[in-house]
């Protein structure tokens, strides 16, 4: 373990080294600014290196207290000679991320709940049991027949809206095993979501005013980051459990009704082209509902997508050139996630508001209660009094 003198002169020494190489290199950094993050990156890259390994090494059997306060042989002259830990591992480093896929997963089962796939389903099986559609001995009819037989095998339908609640928030009541709802879920992945589209925006822009611009000002990676880390660290605590294999076998159940959904018996009965044209019409004639399958469907998609790069490590990269890179992957779903969910009035683009307090009941800018409203019941979300959050359908921003 190193001295406290040792600690001190390896920073200043890299803090003269940092000093050395901008001022040499001035002119060059100028024109190419992407040579300072190159720099910096190497830097730091070494300082990293010796840090490792100076926590590799075996401390004192009294974690140097004996030093410190004058006890021993070994004891300190100066406080210089005392020895100094680096600190301890970050936060931040270790990803679940089988855990978030997962939650990706359970998002993009829940957006084809609200859609009502499964509902339709069960519908035609209610129909073709009834004798009230011309199904007969098709594969659709056979699908229909053997959709239910499992069921005792099968998380059921209040398992699976207990999950979503528990983890998305969504919902009412309690989650899975009376388990308490995650109703931060949505109001921290709506803030993600717009400040991956607000950090392309802004570098958009920033290319078109002036020709290979790099000004921070333009896309900030350290909001994107703190919106990225923000979500990851709510689904760390709420993605234990069952969730692995309850998303597992209600994805073999979605695929399951869409070959019934996808049927030629069942598509000729509606004179459907293919299975999503089958759910709309059964929406439509059975439950008499104004459709939203497009706008959930790719909130589904694009929201799964966004949530897939989120498991990765690229939220905790620091080198400019490298994050956008590596959000690219993300850029493009979340701004039409935002789109859609926009259309369903479910989440609003926000412009100003870069960093969302921890605290949800203390908003920015607001000193007195006041009450602000948010969304419809429609869209599925509630309103703001005070400093509480009233919420219908078990939505939160």
């Amino acid at each position: 373990m190193a001295t406290e003198k040792e600690y001190k002169e390896l920073f200043d020494r890299v803090a003269a080294l940092r000093g050395q190489v901008a001022n040499k290199l001035a002119g060059e950094l100028t024109v190419n600014p992407q040579l300072a993050d190159a720099l910096i990156r190497q830097i730091d890259d070494m300082l990293e290196g010796v840090e490792t390994a100076e926590r590799a090494k075996p401390s004192a059997p009294d974690g140097g207290l004996g030093q410190l306060v004058g006890i021993g042989p070994q004891a300190a002259t100066a406080l210089g000679q005392t020895s100094l830990p680096r600190g301890v591992e970050s936060y931040d480093e270790n990803v679940a991320s089988e855990r978030i896929l997962a939650v990706g997963d359970l998002y993009y089962l829940y957006q084809h709940e609200r859609i009502g796939v499964f509902r339709v389903v069960h519908k035609l099986q209610e129909l073709f049991q009834g004798g009230a559609i011309r199904l007969s001995d098709g594969t659709g009819a056979y699908g229909l027949y053997r959709f239910d037989r499992r069921d005792v095998l099968r998380y059921t339908k209040k398992d699976r809206i207990g999950a979503y609640r528990r983890i998305l928030g969504y919902g009412k009541g309690a989650g899975s095993a009376n388990s308490r709802p995650n109703t931060d879920f949505h109001r921290l992945f709506v803030h993600l979501n717009n400040q991956i589209a607000l950090f392309w925006r802004d570098k958009r822009i920033s290319d078109v005013i002036r020709a290979r611009a790099y000004d921070p000002s333009f896309g900030s990676i350290a909001v994107v980051r703190r919106a990225g880390l923000d979500l990851r660290n709510n689904l760390k605590f709420t993605s234990y459990g069952h969730l692995n294999v309850l998303r597992v076998e209600v994805m073999q159940l979605l695929e399951e009704a869409f070959k019934i959904l996808n049927a030629e018996d069942v598509k000729d009965l509606f004179g459907a082209a293919n299975g999503w044209d089958v759910v709309d019409e059964v929406l439509i004639r059975y439950f008499d509902e104004r459709l939203v399958t497009s706008p959930r469907q790719r909130m589904g998609v694009t929201g799964r997508q966004v949530l897939r790069w989120l498991a990765g490590p690229h939220v905790l990269e620091s080198t400019r050139a490298e994050f956008e890179t590596l959000l690219l992957e993300a850029a493009e779903p979340a701004e039409e996630w935002i789109t859609s969910a926009q259309s369903l009035r479910v989440a609003d683009r926000t412009e100003v508001e870069r960093v969302l307090p921890w605290d949800q009941h203390r908003p920015v800018g607001v000193a007195t209660p006041t009450t602000k409203p948010a969304y419809s019941r429609r869209g599925g979300l509630g309103v703001y009094k005070g400093s509480g959050l009233a919420t219908t359908n078990g939505h939160q921003r």
